[in-house]
């Protein structure tokens, strides 16, 4: 199993790169916004990778952190969901836009991906609504790593740009600082996906830790 790929783009194309990792070039396909963050032809980068195995067919998938790379698994385990059109979802909302999406149940926001369907997206939000919680607290760790200098050490290594902003409607709380409530509110013994629910609600208008809890407690708290 390869998980992971460090080296210099040799190619780029519409929807794939190819990596040189010490004379050896793998196909590596990656979503329309991953293209947009790596660098051009010439420069390092880092792809944590998932490999699909076919009768006839081998392809490498890249994603520039480990949580987006798990949002793809948990995307291909919903039937009808496919690596292309998981890549597609990825690429139409990143990570943080479809973590906010499943969280609140926004099949609207899903169904943006191109080839997704009302049907299908409704049974994204519906089926992955419990397993979000999980991944939005990795993405607390999961940042876009820039490459080390691998190869020819003794020339610069180009800067893995950050990724585009989402195509969602801007989100105030960083994954980091989601996560940070998300575990707050669990540890108070709100369930996770009640408590995924209402730190993606808040991570609208508040952008800090703190306020970002007591929003999302306003937000859970008994109404009546």
């Amino acid at each position: 199993m390869i998980g992971m790929l460090t080296g210099r783009i040799a190619h780029r194309g519409a929807d794939h790169v190819v990596i040189d990792v010490q004379g050896v070039g793998y196909i590596v396909h990656v979503s329309d916004r991953t293209l947009m963050a790596l660098p051009g032809a010439g420069g390092v980068a880092r792809l944590h990778t998932e490999l699909l195995v076919r009768e006839d067919l081998l392809q490498l998938f890249g994603f520039l952190t480990p949580a987006e790379k798990e949002w793809h698994r948990l995307l291909t385990s919903v039937q009808g969901v496919g690596a292309k059109a998981g890549m597609a979802i990825l690429g139409a909302l990143g990570p943080e836009g479809l973590a906010r999406a499943i969280a609140i149940g926004d099949a609207a926001a899903i169904r943006r991906a191109p080839g997704v369907g009302p049907k299908l997206a409704s049974r994204v939000a519906m089926e992955l609504k419990d397993k979000a919680p999980a991944i939005m607290a990795l993405a607390a760790t999961a940042t876009v790593a820039t490459a080390p200098e691998v190869i020819e050490a003794d020339t610069p290594a180009a800067p893995v740009a950050p990724p585009a902003a989402p195509a969602t409607p801007a989100s105030g709380g960083s994954a980091q600082v989601q996560a940070e409530a998300l575990s707050a509110l669990t540890n108070l013994g709100y369930g996770p996906s009640e408590a995924a629910e209402a730190v993606a609600r808040a991570a609208e208008t508040e952008a800090e830790t703190p306020a970002l809890i007591r929003a999302a407690l306003r937000a859970l708290a008994p109404k009546g």
